[in-house]
């Protein structure tokens, strides 16, 4: 299959949190196919934005490839990448509010994340192709801190390095009077959270033309803690 664009993601592994995850969204990742949503009036529009990425926790923001480098570059560099980088493990998730919509983000010290994102954006900004002045511009409406802005013209997403916050997105922008109402039917719809959470491999996805990500491999990170992808020139 022919992708427009690839992010690395981490996706749960196939079990309850990653069929939950499908089933609330409407679309498995995995599988890179819509399945049936879960029952609720209202679910649909609620999860119309996030749907289209699958459930995932973005470690690499999605992009277009630099011309002159293919689809096998790329996964040879992702795999060369996990090789040398350490996994990642916090105390666990836990549902919460960002801004006005919900998702999964973790609990305890993030460090090690952070690391792990960080070192997904470096080492593989080579195959970024630069962003658009449309796409410049429209990042540039949210209203940007001065170092979200060098993010942005360095790494063509201002959510980066130090201003990334992992998350696990589980609906779009909500209203004030919906926000509590769906936080709690999530509360009581959600497997058992994972705890510890361990980040322990990362997943190269693409999307066709039609902008909906699908998993196209998973790669474990097998590196130590003094291999980390900050060395890597």
């Amino acid at each position: 299959m022919s992708y427009a664009r690839f992010a690395i993601y981490y996706i749960p592994p196939d079990g309850p949190l990653a069929d939950f995850g499908a089933a609330w969204l409407g679309w498995d990742v995995l599988k890179g196919c819509a399945v049936p949503q879960c029952d609720l009036p209202g679910l649909h529009d609620i999860t119309m934005t996030p749907r289209k990425y699958g459930f995932h926790g973005t470690l690499k923001p999605p992009f277009r490839l630099r011309d002159g480098l293919t689809q096998v570059d790329l996964g040879q560099a992702v795999a060369g990448l996990a090789a040398q980088v350490a996994p990642a493990i916090c105390d666990g998730l836990q549902l919460s509010r960002i801004g006005r919509f919900l998702a999964l983000t973790p609990v305890g010290p993030v460090d090690g994340l952070t690391r792990v994102a960080g070192d997904c954006v470096r080492a593989l900004d080579r195959f970024r192709a630069p962003a658009s002045a449309a796409e410049l511009d429209r990042r540039r409406q949210a209203g940007l801190t001065p170092r979200q802005e060098a993010n942005l013209t360095t790494w063509g997403y201002p959510y980066v390095m130090d201003d990334f916050r992992f998350h696990m997105t589980l609906s779009g922008q909500l209203t004030p009077e919906a926000l509590p109402q769906w936080e709690s039917t999530l509360r009581d719809r959600l497997p058992t959270l994972p705890a510890p959470f361990a980040l322990n491999e990362i997943a190269l996805c693409g999307a066709g033309d039609d902008g909906r990500f699908a998993l196209i491999h998973r790669y474990p990170l097998t590196g130590s803690s003094s291999a980390s992808a900050r060395a890597m020139v």
